[in-house]
């Protein structure tokens, strides 16, 4: 087993289309709910919208920890597991333009995936979007020669699975790393939306927010260890991030996740008041124009493929 948690550094997410440059302008599906509590992280209707403005800020520093663990050489073949809006694979495929490289973005969300090729088509960068979920991947073994995923293992259906399945379409010798969450009150933000949430009656929604910050170093490390990787280490990732005016950015970020979505749908009265509260929580980080400076704490794990030794890494 490889270090957990002892290193720090400071930091400066079925089906397919065979198409893979996926041509924006497919409808998304019907709006997530508050019975979809416990689905892990999937937004629909307008959500990746808001989720790639207001989640942009806090992924942003993490994205380049995740890249800098990956050899970012020319004709490297590289997949951004649960991409989301395509943060990691953009900004892969921003650095690698020009050198024969293959980046390829992977979700179970067609939203996302749509909002990702909008974006990826208005920078003038070329990435493969492609609908899958994380424990059934449409390549072949040793397809890449990194594997990274921002904030999505804690939502895998089976992390087990999915892990081990991202181990399999790595090529001998190749990178998987995989960034989660600390836990909830190492990231002030993250815990002053938990704590006004759950006083203005967020009930069993707080178990699925809960679910983003459940994946623990020595977690992590297990379940690199358990797919076969080796030279598997866990450190942290520590990142002071500059906030916009919490007025306009605390309703925004709301609407970009699953819980916050849910938590309006079933609490509407509860809304103005959590709002508030959650400013009041962070006066402690705000700037004199109502922006907010916020330390955010995720785990960044990596391990490598070993070399062939007859059998292939296979899903559990």
């Amino acid at each position: 087993m490889g270090q957990t948690g002892g290193g720090r550094a400071d930091a400066g997410r079925d089906g397919g289309w065979s198409d893979a440059r996926y041509a924006p302008g497919r409808a998304a599906p019907a709006p997530v709910g508050a019975g979809d509590a416990g689905a892990g992280f999937r937004l629909t209707d307008r959500a990746p919208e808001q989720y790639e403005r207001y989640a942009a800020p806090i992924m942003t520093p993490f994205v380049g920890a995740l890249l800098g663990t990956a050899p970012l050489s020319p004709g490297t073949a590289l997949l951004d597991l649960a991409c989301g809006t395509g943060f990691v694979a953009r900004s892969a495929a921003a650095r690698l333009a020009g050198t024969g490289s293959r980046v390829v973005g992977v979700d179970p969300a067609p939203g996302m995936l749509l909002v990702a090729a909008e974006h990826a088509v208005a920078d003038g960068i070329v990435v493969e979007w492609q609908e899958a979920s994380a424990g059934d991947l449409p390549y072949a073994n040793g397809s890449f020669d990194s594997v990274l995923c921002q904030q999505g293992v804690q939502f895998f259906p089976d992390r087990d699975a999915g892990v081990a399945e991202a181990a399999r379409v790595t090529r001998p010798g190749g990178l998987l790393g995989f960034t989660a969450w600390a836990p909830m009150g190492r990231s002030p933000f993250f815990a002053a939306t938990g704590q006004a949430m759950e006083e203005n009656g967020a009930g069993p929604i707080m178990d699925w927010y809960a679910t983003a910050f459940e994946c623990g170093a020595d977690q992590l490390s297990g379940l690199l260890t358990g797919a076969g990787l080796t030279g598997v280490t866990v450190r942290e990732v520590v990142a002071e991030v500059a906030l916009p005016p919490l007025a306009d950015y605390v309703p925004g970020f709301m609407s970009a996740t699953p819980w916050g979505r849910a938590f309006t749908d079933a609490r509407p009265d509860g809304v103005p008041r959590s709002f508030a509260r959650i400013r009041e929580l962070l006066a402690p980080w705000e700037t004199g124009d109502g922006s907010a400076q916020v330390e955010f704490v995720s785990y960044l794990v990596t391990g490598v493929r070993p070399p062939e030794s007859g059998a292939e890494p296979t899903a559990v």
